[in-house]
């Protein structure tokens, strides 16, 4: 989700099916009349249809082709020439959880909300040869895109995309303590914040981690959603969040962690990073050094 240079777009327009949450939020019309609960959910549940998607469009510059909503906002990209490597900066940073866990178990499971461009996804099914892999996503373009433009497979034994809620994918029982990593990257056209960002969706987001387990969050630094973000995600997460300088146009990478606590000096950090950097070709030396320099009272070992 960064500024893209002007490029042409072309578009689809599918429904939209507005995230439960986001209708709970929403202010009643200036004027309006109180009305019963039973006729407020009516009314909510008739609305929730009416709205649209915002349009999926792409662009191509210099080789990298992007997947925007309708505007210059970059909601994903992929380099043509290589389509299974992640091409931006704070994309790569949201796998920064490797850092901490080893995805070689046979019952590994790393979800993605929000599938953007599929890079997180892609990557993961393809370098984690053992690990089981689930994209979230609403927007049933967004899926179609990245299947037909972004080189997406198709669902296998150990890749599952859901057309499903975000919400509703972190409020199921059924998934509870599940997912070792879990990467969140909700936003929409506007690229205000995501779209989900309270403190029972980040409370939610923890239970469906293992422990140990460690969530990825895309937020944007240079808007107001940022401080009531990293509020949230610490509330929820008892105060152990790491996060990366700013990149781009706003975007601050955070880490959340569940689980046993973290005692480790950065020198043993440094030599994982080595070896993540070795077998997945990412800057994981550039992740110890930006964490450390980042984060307050952690500058002689990382305890978290």
């Amino acid at each position: 989700m960064i500024r893209a240079l002007s490029a042409l777009f072309f578009s689809m327009t599918l429904l939209k099916r507005k995230s439960i949450e986001a209708v709970a939020s929403r202010r009643p019309a200036r004027g309006e009349r109180e009305t019963s609960r039973k006729n407020l959910a009516r009314d909510a549940d008739e609305k929730r249809m009416k709205p649209r998607f915002a349009p999926v469009t792409f662009s191509e510059m210099d080789g990298v082709r992007y997947l925007h909503f309708g505007t210059e906002w970059v909601q994903g990209a992929m380099r043509l020439r290589k389509p299974e490597a992640i091409e931006l900066e704070y994309a790569q940073q949201m796998m920064a959880w490797l850092l901490f866990l080893s995805p070689s178990a046979a019952d590994f499971h790393v979800a993605q909300l929000g599938l953007g461009a599929a890079a997180l996804t892609k990557f993961s099914h393809r370098h984690f040869a053992r690990a089981k892999v689930t994209a979230v996503e609403l927007n049933p373009a967004v899926i179609v895109a990245g299947r037909s433009m972004f080189g997406l497979r198709e669902d296998d034994a150990r890749l599952t995309v859901l057309e499903q809620d975000a919400w509703d994918y972190v409020m199921d029982g059924a998934h509870t303590a599940s997912v070792d990593a879990l990467q969140v990257d909700l936003y929409d056209a506007t690229a205000r914040g995501p779209v989900l960002d309270t403190t029972a969706f980040y409370r939610a987001c923890r239970r469906v981690l293992k422990e140990p387990g460690v969530m990825t969050i895309n937020l944007f630094g240079d808007h107001e959603s940022f401080p009531k973000n990293i509020v949230r995600i610490c509330d929820a997460f008892d105060n152990r969040v790491l996060v990366f300088p700013e990149v781009h146009d706003g975007n601050i990478i955070a880490l959340a962690f569940n689980g046993p606590a973290i005692d480790v000096s950065w020198e043993t950090l440094e030599a994982r990073a080595e070896v993540v950097e070795s077998t997945t070709k990412l800057p994981a030396k550039d992740w110890v050094k930006k964490l450390r320099a980042a984060n307050a009272r952690q500058e002689a070992r990382l305890v978290i």
